[in-house]
């Protein structure tokens, strides 16, 4: 007999109701995906996609208009307080208290998860270890550099050491270096501890290199799922980037491009022009010489091999960075 997934979430829909000058919102639509144990599920998605919202139904914070979901085969509605016990959440504020220090909060979080006393202290040196914090342990974690205290929140929701932990958007704001640290304790985390990880993220390259699962949220619903390399290996040839020097703003340049034979899933977003083609070194020159032909000027031009964008585009029709921008817009 299989074992029973870690997550399981079947048909989710969520419906936000309406509030000053806003329509209600339905921010799941039926939204649907099961995890295996060990592995990281990356939710990608620009905000406002769902997948908070995702999170905060999967972690008992909310309840789901309709649908189920179950984390290691504990239903989140009937079960709620095995849920809590299995799990650990990093949201994306921290959580720390910023008064305390770093041991006083992890000992405080062990304490409420039932551990003893002697067994909150012995926890919480040994975090603070694994997470290079031992030195700044006695200190308020008011002090601490915004990697710091990010590192102190995946603490946090480890000290009970849960089956499930959940990450909502852990590396927003953080610096380069301090994201790639955390990028490797998650990947240790799946790795050598088997620990099944749900990542929330709206950075491409934190989901293509830790997500051993993916799935793109668009408007509340799963468009797509797998590895982020059988995703980007279903994508034929190459894809194409033109910068304009003005926006296509009657279509020109799309009419051009459609013409041309080999070349599809023509997107233009302002002045930047998408397209795929079946080999690009003989694609480019035919693509410059047809702008070249109408005097369209070109700031560059590149061809690479598919990524997590291109794919984002195949099942949305806009790009990621588009995509974000409306949702900011709207917010």
């Amino acid at each position: 007999m299989a074992p029973s997934p870690a997550l399981e979430a079947a048909e989710l829909v969520k419906t936000y109701p309406a509030g000053r000058k806003k329509p209600p919102l339905r921010a799941l639509d039926g939204l649907t995906f099961t995890v295996p144990e060990g592995v990281v599920l990356g939710l990608l998605g620009p905000n406002g996609a769902g997948k908070s919202t995702t999170v905060k139904i999967l972690t008992t914070l909310s309840r789901a208009d309709s649908g189920t979901a179950r984390v290691v085969g504990l239903d989140v509605v009937k079960q709620q307080e095995e849920v809590r016990h299995a799990i650990g959440y990093v949201p994306q504020k921290s959580s720390c208290d910023p008064m305390a220090t770093g041991v006083e909060n992890l000992v405080l979080s062990g304490r409420i998860y039932g551990l003893s006393r002697q067994e909150s202290v012995r926890r919480a040196a040994e975090l603070l270890e694994r997470f290079d914090l031992t030195e700044a342990g006695g200190r308020q974690v008011r002090t601490y550099s915004g990697g710091m205290q990010r590192k102190l929140d995946v603490a946090l929701g480890l000290v009970h050491r849960p089956r499930v932990l959940f990450l909502d958007e852990p590396t927003t704001g953080l610096d380069p270096e301090a994201r790639a640290d955390l990028w490797t304790e998650v990947e240790r985390l799946s790795g050598t501890e088997g620990l099944t990880v749900l990542l929330t993220t709206h950075y491409l390259e934190e989901a293509d290199r830790l997500a051993g699962q993916l799935a793109i949220v668009d408007h509340g619903k799963i468009v797509a799922e797998g590895t982020p390399e059988a995703l980007k290996a279903e994508l034929r040839g190459d894809s194409v980037h033109v910068e304009l020097v003005e926006p296509d703003t009657e279509g020109i340049v799309r009419r051009l491009l459609a013409a041309l034979p080999g070349i599809g899933e023509i997107v233009v977003e302002g002045n930047t022009l998408r397209a795929r083609v079946d080999r690009g070194a003989t694609a480019v020159p035919a693509v410059l010489g047809a702008l070249e032909e109408k005097a369209i000027p070109v700031l560059a031009v590149t061809v690479s091999r598919p990524s997590l964008d291109d794919v984002y585009l195949q099942y949305t029709g806009r790009s990621f960075k588009s995509a974000e921008k409306n949702e900011e817009r709207a917010a």
